[in-house]
């Protein structure tokens, strides 16, 4: 595996939506099998700090568009699709020196897309910020195909 570059994604997500079973898209896929990203650093913050009851927020990355979207089994470390989780606890200093941390799988591979998926604490937190820090690399296309067939036969275990 040869490193040839690296990337961030950066935006905002919302918690509805990907309660909805709609996460927020991160194309990386270049039409292309033998290049792939991993993921190196994941965060999440929310939006709304004035007037918010509860700025907390979590998040997820996954490899696929249709893990667990329930609050009861939202993040899942058995899931091989979901490859980072973090956490802000904004209301912490009242938002000035928010607390959070993440966990990323260092075995991740993203030869295809990215999608984030995030839930709140708070009702008036509706908008979550997201930062991915990414590397891409130069693959073989038998690793890359392979990483594909078995991204796909992890299936929704939802």
């Amino acid at each position: 595996m040869k490193k040839i570059g690296t990337y961030t994604a950066r935006g905002i997500v919302s918690e509805s939506e990907t309660a909805a079973g709609n996460p927020q898209l991160i194309p990386l896929f270049d039409g292309r099998f033998d290049t792939a990203y991993v993921v190196t650093g994941f965060r999440i913050w929310s939006t709304n700090y004035a007037g918010s009851t509860n700025p907390d927020v979590v998040g997820k990355l996954s490899k696929n568009d249709d893990g667990a979207t329930g609050d009861t089994n939202f993040m899942r470390a058995d899931d091989n699709n979901q490859i980072a989780w973090a956490a802000s606890a904004g209301s912490t200093d009242g938002g000035l020196g928010f607390a959070e941390g993440s966990v990323i799988d260092r075995d991740n591979m993203i030869v295809e897309d990215l999608y984030v998926y995030v839930r709140s604490a708070g009702a008036d937190t509706t908008l979550v910020n997201y930062y991915v820090e990414l590397d891409k690399y130069d693959i073989t296309s038998a690793r890359g195909a392979l990483t594909m067939a078995r991204d796909r036969a992890q299936g929704d275990i939802s």
